[in-house]
């Protein structure tokens, strides 16, 4: 490749090695902060909030750089109860014909096929993979680890939504060709899940949960 096509990495930014781990700890201490929950308040957000969150999401490494995600940001209050009832009809299908085991699993958390925040925090993101890209003329092209780019991009969300002081949920009901219908996204999208977010109710409550701790997540050598 020419070196025509490259330019000087100007945006990184070194700390002196103190810096650095004060850095790396708050931030380990402030996402750590970080819970899902199920309990909106209906407060609006300002949509430049928003805006500036799926920039940093847009910004996550991918697959040949080819960054095969798209990103709907819902606060249409109509749109958002159609997307509960589709959303519901999926989960109570899947609360009568999951397996036990499964639904064991999901117990701690206190679901149920009941979805109300879906139509009372002020915004719901969808996150649609692109199997494949789309030319000017029409042509098809190749993406590379989609499902990969995906979830960090994802990831990036999720954190830049927490740093800007909202809470979020990811919801996956299954199917979810719904949510490309509603949304009318082109047949090459694969919806991949709902992240949900505004403020938390009032009277927020989360399940009692731990996180695995360093030495079961990770292995240095």
């Amino acid at each position: 490749m020419s070196h025509d096509s490259f330019v000087p990495l100007s945006t990184f930014q070194e700390y002196q090695p103190e810096l650095m781990k004060a850095r790396a700890e708050q931030f380990a201490q402030d996402i750590g902060r970080r819970r899902t929950t199920r309990q909106f308040s209906d407060r609006p957000v300002d949509r430049e909030v928003i805006e500036h969150c799926l920039r940093a999401a847009g910004s996550a490494p991918s697959g040949a750089h080819l960054q095969p995600w798209h990103f709907v940001a819902i606060s249409d209050p109509e749109l958002k109860r159609r997307i509960r009832a589709a959303a519901e009809v999926a989960e109570r299908d899947f609360y009568a014909t999951a397996p036990p085991e499964w639904l064991d699993a999901l117990a701690p958390l206190g679901t149920d096929a009941s979805k109300p925040y879906l139509e009372t925090a002020p915004y719901l993101i969808a996150v649609f993979a692109q199997r494949h890209g789309v030319n000017p003329d029409g042509s098809l092209r190749k993406h590379y680890y989609v499902s990969e780019s995906v979830g960090i991009a994802a990831g990036f969300l999720i954190a830049a939504l927490h740093h800007a002081g909202l809470a979020t949920l990811t919801h996956t009901p299954s199917p979810m060709r719904f949510l490309a219908d509603l949304l009318e996204r082109p047949a090459n999208e694969k919806p991949v899940m709902l992240v949900v977010t505004g403020y938390p109710a009032n009277d927020a409550r989360v399940p009692n949960l731990t996180r695995k701790p360093l030495g079961e997540i990770a292995t240095f050598r």
